[in-house]
C-alpha cells in the first residue's frame, strides 16, 4: 500500500512536470498557422503582430496560460497563449518544400494524409460541410459585440 502511494505520487510530480508552461529563455516555435502577438494577455488586447507558422522566439515571461515572446527574425514582441507556442523546432521537409495552409494546421492537430486515407477507405465521407464550416470567420470586433450585448464575459486576465 505505502509503495502504491509513493509510486502514484511519483506519476503525479512526472506528469506535472511533462505539462509544464515555458520558462523564461527557452526557445520556441509558433505552432499554428498564424500566431497573434498581443499587447497584453486579454484575448481581446491590441494586436502588434503576427508569427508564422515555425517562426522561431525567446520567451520573455509566463504569466498563466500566456507567454510574452520576443521574435528571433522579426522585431516583434508580444503576448500569446501558451498553446500556440511548442519547444519543437519545426522545419518544413518534403518534396516541394512547401505546404498549403490546410495542411499546416492538420498537421499541428494530428491530421495526416495517411490519416485523411483511413477515414476515406471507410466509405463516402462528405467533407463539404466541413471546408464550410472552417470557411466561416468572425472578427474579434464582431465577437466583442456579441460578447458585450450578451452581457458575457470577456475572458480577459
Amino acid at each position: 500500500m505505502k509503495r502504491t502511494i509513493i509510486f502514484l505520487i511519483f506519476g503525479l510530480f512526472v506528469i506535472g512536470g511533462l505539462s509544464a508552461q515555458f520558462v523564461k529563455g527557452a526557445t520556441v516555435y509558433a505552432a499554428a498557422k498564424t500566431v497573434a502577438l498581443k499587447s497584453g494577455t486579454g484575448f481581446f488586447s491590441g494586436t502588434r503582430g503576427t508569427l508564422a507558422y515555425g517562426d522561431q522566439a525567446v520567451v520573455l515571461q509566463v504569466k498563466g496560460k500566456w507567454a510574452e515572446i520576443r521574435s528571433t527574425a522579426k522585431s516583434l514582441s508580444g503576448w500569446t497563449a501558451s498553446s500556440n507556442l511548442t519547444a519543437k523546432r519545426i522545419v518544413a521537409t518534403g518534396g516541394t518544400g512547401s505546404a498549403s495552409a490546410s495542411e499546416i494546421a492538420l498537421a499541428g492537430k494530428g491530421f495526416s494524409e495517411e490519416v485523411e486515407n483511413a477515414y476515406k477507405a471507410e466509405g463516402n465521407l462528405n467533407y463539404a460541410d466541413v471546408d464550410r464550416t472552417e470557411a466561416q470567420t468572425v472578427s474579434e470586433e464582431e465577437l466583442l459585440n456579441f460578447l458585450i450585448e450578451g452581457h458575457l464575459s470577456r475572458g480577459d486576465q
